[in-house]
């Protein structure tokens, strides 16, 4: 369904929500295997500390809701690289969130973040992606668009009222390019971790199961793009287990995740 990637030097990568966490460490794996590496967040600051010394890597703060600033480090990168091979976009954010604590604040910053941030990537990617696949039916590679979701957009879980549906949003997306857009030579993978170890999964007050580091989603993602799938989950054990957990009735799904969550 896409493109196997095994070897990422002088690849031209855009990775928007860089900063910290799983987009950090992807960048510097990237960076790592030789990629030319483009970063972005809003966080100027944190991108010149962990990236401001790596001759290969461009930094290109920005929001990730900012259509207008999207687009234009997207034209950017074309004038200075040539091109774009691979865009991943990684931003997003999370609030715990229960039903009688519903903040309407927080719930319009991660549809913003998680899912419009999304849609704005892909207008300033997707055209200029295409553009790369020629004219001769889509055969020559046009690079791919990627994003990363999570198991929690799979079915409803506690303290994920907001977050979950915007990533279920993320994933319904994800698949709607990847109908468009792998018949005419742009690769779509959707990207679904379980539990990191980030700033955000640190507000959790409850045991995460296969917690993984940064690094070793990093690895993951990169692992997942040697082959030719449209989904890279992990950690299997745990992915599986999520994806065989979502094909229950709503009858047997929604007590059984209620015993698991302690409620």
């Amino acid at each position: 369904m896409n493109r196997p990637v095994s070897d990422w030097c002088s690849r031209r990568v855009w990775v928007v929500g860089a900063s910290t966490g799983i987009g950090a460490a992807l960048a510097q794996a990237l960076l790592a295997a030789g990629a030319r590496v483009a970063v972005s967040a809003r966080s100027a600051g944190r991108l010149q500390q962990a990236f401001g010394e790596a001759p290969q890597a461009v930094l290109l703060p920005l929001d990730a809701t900012d259509a207008e600033a999207l687009e234009r480090a997207a034209a950017t990168l074309v004038e200075t690289w040539g091109g774009i091979d691979s865009a991943i976009y990684v931003a997003g954010d999370y609030v715990p969130m229960r039903a009688w604590a519903i903040d309407l604040a927080a719930a319009r910053r991660m549809i913003d973040v998680n899912l419009v941030g999304a849609f704005a990537f892909a207008s300033a990617v997707v055209p200029r992606l295409l553009a790369q696949t020629g004219e001769n039916g889509g055969k020559a590679s046009g690079g791919d668009i990627a994003f990363v979701a999570s198991v929690a957009g799979y079915r409803g879980l506690p303290k994920a009222l907001a977050y979950g549906p915007t990533k279920a949003a993320l994933i319904n997306f994800a698949e709607a390019l990847a109908l468009d857009l792998q018949p005419r030579g742009v690769g779509v993978r959707l990207i679904n971790p379980g539990f990191v170890a980030t700033p955000l999964t640190a507000q959790n007050d409850f045991a995460m199961p296969a917690l993984q580091t940064p690094a070793a989603a990093a690895a993951a993602i990169l692992a997942g793009y040697r082959g030719t799938a449209f989904e890279i989950d992990f950690p299997k054990r745990f992915t599986r287990f999520m994806k065989l957990l979502a094909l229950l009735p709503a009858r047997l799904y929604l007590p059984l995740v209620r015993r698991f969550a302690g409620q």
